[in-house]
């Protein structure tokens, strides 16, 4: 009994030892967070909501948006905002912290002469000049403006602008003595995939160069492609213009706003078209089948009532024209533009502030790498 007694009260009092020891530990713990907390809220900065205008050549990117584990657009931005503190370490767990958001989204490979990214920086008069220098050089950011606090690159974008640059000799005769090689018969044979993404693959031998480079598009065939661009202004459903499994998961009916062809332009040997293209929004790989479908009715000389075929419910598989050609222009903020201007509060979103330098880097880093890329593979 006396026993059985003591070891009770021994354990009652080692009981007692370990809460009061945890107890001690709990309160200096509390008192510890309690001043990490205080020092966080006293060292944390103001942020102000910002639109940021950026442009770059995509072609070692995989597209503008987040992707785990590849380099895209917006990581590589993210990253440097935090290299430079433009974004606090608190914040630098992931870019929903600073509202991170894009104007327009761009495939891989695909350009852009103005982008809009928005989110919450903490402001510094030289951002720009910081960020560019830790910023590869096929990055270059134009510059910024204070928006308003509830601003999104996304929602208060109006429309888009795209340019497709396209070599005129795409729309020559077809060639009837083209064929389709299994395997690569020589190291310049060119690859081409039969369907969409993960069709067949097959090589055709690649066209004289000088073919090429002395080919001079005829009005009527311009003709021809211009009409057929043309087609695809007004509203209609692009399901046989973009990939299958998209196809009623989302809503696939666009607005396309304005087309416009180029005159055929001479650059370094060879004669080049632009096709601008505005519409309030597109779906993946709409543009790079657009442009596809109106090269082929003129390669092949097919009726352009095939276009309007195509907006039809049968489903018809459209090869993709390369995305080397592809880059946006820049984005649309035309409303809201009119309310900040209209009630004073913010200054808009003025891209042509920045159109000199937009052109050159166009100039430089775009059109010269597209035309580079055109000499080389014939793409």
């Amino acid at each position: 009994m006396s026993c059985t007694f003591y070891r009770s009260n021994r354990c009652l009092s080692t009981f007692s030892t370990i809460r009061s020891l945890l107890g001690s530990f709990l309160q200096s713990k509390d008192k510890q967070l309690s001043k990490v907390d205080l020092q966080d809220t006293t060292t944390r900065k103001p942020k102000k909501k910002v639109a940021v205008m950026v442009g770059f050549n995509g072609s070692k990117y995989y597209g503008m948006q987040f992707q785990d584990n590849v380099v895209s657009i917006e990581r590589t931005l993210f990253e440097a905002f935090c290299k430079i503190d433009a974004i606090s370490k608190q914040n630098s767990l992931h870019p929903s912290k600073v509202q991170f958001h894009r104007a327009a989204r761009t495939d891989k490979g695909v350009h852009a002469a103005c982008n809009v990214v928005s989110l919450k920086i903490i402001p510094d008069p030289c951002f720009i000049e910081k960020a560019n220098s830790v910023l590869p050089s096929d990055i270059r950011l134009w510059g910024y403006v204070e928006t308003t606090k509830g601003f999104n690159a996304k929602n208060q974008c109006d429309s888009r602008i795209y340019e497709y640059l396209l070599p005129t000799y795409a729309l020559r005769e077809k060639q009837t003595n083209i064929v389709l090689k299994e395997q690569p018969g020589a190291p310049t044979d060119i690859m081409v995939r039969m369907g969409d993404n993960h069709g067949d693959e097959r090589y055709v031998t690649m066209t004289d160069p000088s073919i090429l480079s002395n080919y001079r598009v005829s009005q009527e065939r311009l003709d021809k492609f211009s009409e057929a661009m043309f087609m695809f202004k007004g509203t209609h459903d692009f399901h046989n213009y973009t990939l299958s499994k998209v196809i009623g998961k989302r809503d696939t009916r666009r607005h396309i706003r304005n087309i416009e062809v180029s005159k055929p332009k001479m650059i370094q040997g060879r004669e080049w078209i632009s096709v601008k293209l505005h519409g309030n929004s597109f779906i993946l790989h709409q543009i790079r089948k657009m442009i596809s479908m109106a090269i082929l009715c003129v390669h092949v000389d097919a009726p352009l009532s095939l276009i309007e075929e195509s907006f039809g419910p049968q489903r018809w598989s459209i090869p993709k024209a390369p995305a080397l050609g592809l880059l946006l222009e820049q984005p649309v903020f035309e409303y809201y533009n009119q309310k900040v201007i209209k009630e004073g509060i913010r200054d808009p979103i003025d891209i042509e502030r920045y159109r000199s330098a937009i052109d050159q880097f166009k100039q430089d880093h775009i059109y010269s790498f597209i035309i580079h890329q055109e000499h080389q593979r014939n793409v």
